[in-house]
């Protein structure tokens, strides 16, 4: 029998898909939902079917596989909904979304090394499986986030924005270059505080660094013209944040509720609200996953532009 905390992760987790079964029924579709977002459902369900009967390599693989699955069904639902999406238009967006996504997150893991945060247990114990299988992990985050962006703005009212990154919209920035220099100032200094402090007390602030890459790089995504939060503001858009901002409480409430079941998983060792646990988190912790969007965002912005994936607006 679930405990208290786990009915209530539950029901919460179901009422957040819900939501989004709710917004894509109520919302007018101008396709047919695709064969590969049907092929998602399919390998889901498997996968959780495998799991509960601890078949192997499922039940230790079951996290990338519930993950990937979930991107299909994310994307087709856009798809249907909007006549375009990600995976449709522009299949190579993806493909960079994913392989960025691996480095991006191990900037994170770099900074558990010191915070112990986190562990992860159920892993397989040979080199080459365990890579393989954080490598597939990490790769599924940021598109993750991401296509639930998409679907969110797909069943919001009035008309969804482009899911394109290569382009952004003429900036007017509204916020002067003072305070961007404050919000970077600041950014920086949320990212080397808990490398500095005393690694017992460095273990409190893991949120310093869910909000510094935030505050760090989106002015710094607005000064140099690329896609970013403060020049949709500039301009009296908001519906790439708040896309975002609801794709990190969905994915943090399907990625725990996955996480909480499968073999090869993580734990929390936050030394903060170890009795006030939702699946394996820390209650508190499931508001780190809405700046963890927003991370996930300006980090890809910053990094793609780097690599000339992402154009500067002339």
């Amino acid at each position: 029998m679930p405990n208290s905390s786990t009915t209530l992760g539950l029901a919460l987790t179901a009422a957040t898909v819900a939501f989004l079964f709710l917004g894509y029924f109520r919302a007018r579709r101008l396709c047919a939902f695709p064969a590969y977002g049907w092929l998602g459902w399919l390998a889901l369900l498997s996968a959780e079917a495998l799991l509960f009967e601890r078949i192997e390599p499922v039940a230790t693989y079951f996290t990338p596989i519930a993950w990937s699955s979930y991107i299909l069904i994310a994307d087709a639902a856009v798809l249907a909904l909007t006549n375009r999406s990600r995976l449709n238009d522009a299949p190579i967006v993806v493909a960079r979304l994913a392989l960025l996504s691996i480095p991006l997150w191990l900037i994170f893991e770099a900074y558990n090394l010191r915070l112990q945060n986190w562990t992860y247990v159920g892993v397989p114990r040979t080199w080459p499986a365990a890579l393989f299988g954080y490598a597939w992990s990490f790769a599924t985050i940021t598109p993750a986030v991401f296509e639930t962006a998409d679907l969110v703005q797909a069943v919001l009212p009035a008309s969804p924005a482009g899911p394109s990154l290569e382009a952004a919209p003429d900036s007017s920035p509204n916020i002067s270059r003072a305070a961007e220099y404050v919000l970077m100032i600041s950014g920086a200094a949320c990212l080397l505080i808990p490398l500095l402090v005393p690694q017992d007390f460095a273990a409190y602030l893991f949120a310093l660094v869910w909000i510094g890459f935030l505050l760090l790089l989106d002015p710094l995504n607005h000064r140099l013209g690329l896609p970013s939060f403060l020049g949709d503001l500039a301009q009296s858009m908001r519906r790439r944040l708040y896309g975002f901002l609801l794709a990190g409480w969905i994915c943090g409430w399907l990625w725990e509720f996955w996480n909480y079941w499968a073999s090869a998983k993580w734990l929390y060792t936050f030394p903060m609200f170890r009795r006030w646990k939702i699946f394996e988190m820390p209650a508190p912790g499931f508001l780190g996953f809405l700046p963890f969007a927003l991370d996930c965002f300006v980090m890809y912005v910053t990094a793609a532009w780097l690599l000339g994936w992402v154009k500067r607006v002339k």
